[in-house]
C-alpha cells in the first residue's frame, strides 16, 4: 500500500513526489496522459528530427532553483545550456532592447538608460539567491531577508508601467515591458511587475537556460531520481475523485483549484470549496511552432542570437495589447513570445531546418485562429520569414486544456495574476497546499510561488505533508 498518491505528473507532482520518496515516503504518481510530464513535454511536431517544446521552454526561474540544484539532475541526463544572448525585444527602427546574463554588459547595451537598469537589477541579481528563500514561498510567512524583501516589494506592489517611468529610450522601456508581460496581466495594476522583476533577477543572477535536448529533460530526470529513490509512475490513469485512490495516507494534487475540487467534491470544507470554484483563469495563450530553413532572418543583430525575442512594438505598444485582451479583445498585433532554443542546443535541429517557438497573447478561450497575427508580427521584425517556413503546428486555447487539463481557456499559467490571486494563491491562508481534507494537498502552479518548472509547488507541499505525516 502506497503511503502517499501523486495525482498529476507535470514538474510540481514529480517534485512533490520525489521530495516525499527522499523522506522515505512510498510513493506512486498517476497521470490521466500517456505521456509525464505536463507542460515540460518535448516532442516533433513539425518535420522529423526538429524537436519542439510544447509548452515550458526556457527556465531562468528552473535553473536556480534550490530544489532541483539539490537532486543533481545531472546524473539523469540534465543538462543547462545558454544562448549568446538571452533576451530581445526589437522595434520597428531596426534597434533593440537586449538583455544578457551580466548587468554591465546589459547596462552597456542600454546606452543612457543603462545605469538605471543596473540600479535597480544590480541588487535585485546579487540578492537573488537570498530573496528567492522568501519570495518562492507563501506570503504569509515570517521572511528570512525582511530588508531584501522589502526592497523588492517597493518596487513589485507598483504598476509596472510606474516602474518603467526609470527609463526614457525606447529600447530599455520595451524590453522592460515585456518581461512583464510574462504575467499576462494588465501593466498598469498593483503587482504586475513581481513575476517580471524576479525573471529578470534570475536571468542576471543564472541566466535565461533551456535543457538540452528539450524541456522532457527536466521530466525524464525527475522521473529517473522517483524510480530511483522506490517510487512509481503510471500512465493513462484519469482519477475522478479521491473515492478512486487506493487507501493511502497523503495525497497530492497538481490541478488547477477547479479540478481539484470536482475530484475532492464535498470532503472539502465550503470555504476552501468556495474559494477553489472561485478561482480565475486569466489570457490564452495560441501557439505557433515553425520549422525554419537558415532561421529567422532577423532586421537585429541581436535577435539572430537570442534565446528569446519578445514582440510587441513600444512599451505603449504592449500595455495597450495585454489590456485588450483583458476585455476580452483580440489585438491586430498581440504580444508574441518567440523562443529559439536551438541557439544554445544545436541537437535540436534537423540539419539547416530549425526549430522555432511561438506564442501570442490572446483573450481567454478564445476561438479565432490567431496563426496570420503570429506569423504577421514575427514578418514584422524579419521580412521574408514566410518564406523560409517548411512545416509548422499550431496549438490553439481550445486544444492547450486537452493537452493539459489544468490550462483552462489556454491560461498556461493556471490562474490571472490579479493581486489576490497572485499574492496569496489558491487562497488567504497561512499553509495554502492544505485543501482541509486530512491528508489531501494542493500542489499545482496554482499554489505558491506559481508557473515554471522550478518545482518549488511541488517540493513546498511536500513539506506541509510531511509536517502532517510527523504529527
Amino acid at each position: 500500500m502506497s503511503e502517499a498518491v501523486v495525482v498529476g505528473a507535470g514538474p510540481n507532482g514529480l517534485a512533490a513526489a520525489v521530495a516525499l520518496a527522499r523522506q522515505g515516503v512510498a510513493v506512486t504518481v498517476l497521470e490521466a496522459a500517456e505521456e509525464i510530464g505536463g507542460g515540460t513535454r518535448s516532442g516533433e511536431l513539425t518535420v522529423p528530427g526538429a524537436v519542439h517544446d510544447h509548452c515550458s521552454a526556457v527556465h531562468p526561474m528552473a535553473v536556480g532553483s534550490p530544489f532541483l540544484e539539490s537532486l543533481d539532475l545531472g546524473r539523469h541526463g540534465l543538462e543547462w545550456l545558454f544562448p549568446e544572448v538571452d533576451l530581445a525585444h526589437p522595434l520597428d527602427s531596426g534597434a533593440a532592447g537586449v538583455m544578457v546574463r551580466s548587468v554591465e554588459e546589459t547596462e552597456a547595451r542600454l546606452g543612457a538608460d543603462g545605469p538605471a537598469w543596473r540600479r535597480l537589477f544590480g541588487p535585485l541579481a546579487s540578492d537573488y539567491d537570498a530573496l528567492s528563500e522568501d519570495v518562492m514561498r507563501p506570503l504569509l510567512h515570517v521572511p528570512r531577508h525582511p530588508f531584501r524583501l522589502a526592497r523588492f516589494g517597493l518596487s513589485a506592489i507598483q504598476p509596472a508601467t510606474a516602474v518603467a517611468r526609470r527609463w526614457r529610450t525606447d529600447e530599455a522601456r520595451a524590453l522592460f515591458a515585456g518581461v512583464m508581460a510574462h504575467a499576462f496581466h494588465p501593466l498598469t495594476r498593483p503587482l504586475s511587475p513581481a513575476i517580471g522583476l524576479m525573471l529578470i533577477a534570475a536571468g542576471h543572477r543564472h541566466g535565461w537556460a533551456v535543457a538540452r535536448g528539450g524541456s522532457r529533460a527536466i521530466t525524464d530526470a525527475l522521473a529517473a531520481e522517483l524510480k530511483e529513490l522506490g517510487g512509481t509512475v503510471e500512465t493513462g490513469v484519469r482519477v475522478r475523485s479521491l473515492d478512486e485512490l487506493p487507501p493511502t495516507r497523503i495525497v497530492m494534487l497538481d490541478l488547477a483549484p477547479g479540478a481539484a475540487a470536482d475530484i475532492c467534491g464535498d470532503r472539502l470544507p465550503a470555504h476552501v470549496r468556495r474559494a477553489y470554484r472561485r478561482w480565475r483563469h486569466g489570457p490564452g495563450a495560441f501557439k505557433v511552432d515553425l520549422a525554419v530553413e537558415g532561421g529567422v532572418p532577423w532586421i537585429n543583430e541581436a535577435c539572430r542570437r537570442a534565446g528569446t525575442v519578445h514582440l510587441g512594438g513600444t512599451l505603449e505598444e504592449v500595455v495597450g495589447t495585454e489590456a485588450q485582451i483583458h476585455r476580452g479583445r483580440m489585438p491586430q498585433r498581440p504580444f508574441v513570445l518567440v523562443c529559439q532554443q536551438y541557439l544554445a542546443d544545436p541537437g535540436r535541429s534537423a540539419g539547416d531546418v530549425h526549430p522555432v517557438y511561438a506564442y501570442a497573447h490572446v483573450p481567454h478561450g478564445y476561438r479565432g485562429d490567431a496563426t496570420d497575427a503570429v506569423l504577421d508580427q514575427i514578418e514584422r521584425f524579419a521580412p521574408g520569414v514566410r518564406d523560409r517556413i517548411v512545416g509548422r503546428f499550431v496549438r490553439s486555447t481550445t486544444d492547450f486544456p486537452r493537452y493539459n487539463p489544468n490550462y483552462v481557456g489556454g491560461d498556461i499559467v493556471t490562474g490571472a495574476k490579479t493581486a489576490l490571486q497572485a499574492a496569496l494563491p489558491p487562497r488567504p491562508a497561512p499553509d495554502p497546499y492544505r485543501t482541509g481534507i486530512p491528508g489531501v494537498y494542493l500542489c499545482s502552479a496554482a499554489t505558491p510561488p506559481g508557473p515554471g518548472a522550478h518545482g518549488l509547488c511541488g517540493y513546498n507541499a511536500a513539506r506541509s505533508a510531511l509536517r502532517f505525516l510527523t504529527r
